[in-house]
């Protein structure tokens, strides 16, 4: 007596050559990431409120703060002050 299967096993596919077959990644530069942006608004001299933050990236606010937290443990110096009442951010150079 012989067994049915609750399915068809799928069909195996045929080998991929990755040298061949697998797309070249997009040219993609450190300096089009998001965490790139946001060190280069918390560069300027004003520094960045975390809403400017929020707008430029499409984060949620919480991500923008773990994103200023991630900065910090990178090693960044990060000034908090007031601008109208609001927090603002800005990358310090680092004494050394």
């Amino acid at each position: 007596m012989t067994r049915k299967m609750a399915r068809e096993p799928k069909a195996t596919t045929p080998h991929i050559d990755p040298a061949v077959d697998t797309p070249a990644p997009a040219a993609h530069s450190a300096r089009h990431t998001k965490i790139a942006l946001v060190r280069t608004l918390l560069g300027h001299e004003e520094g960045a409120t975390l809403a400017e933050l929020v707008e430029a990236t499409g984060w949620l606010p919480h991500t923008a703060r773990a994103a200023l937290a991630g900065l910090k443990k990178k090693g960044a110096v990060i000034e908090k002050s007031k601008r109208s009442d609001v927090n603002c951010y800005r990358i310090v150079e680092a004494a050394e």
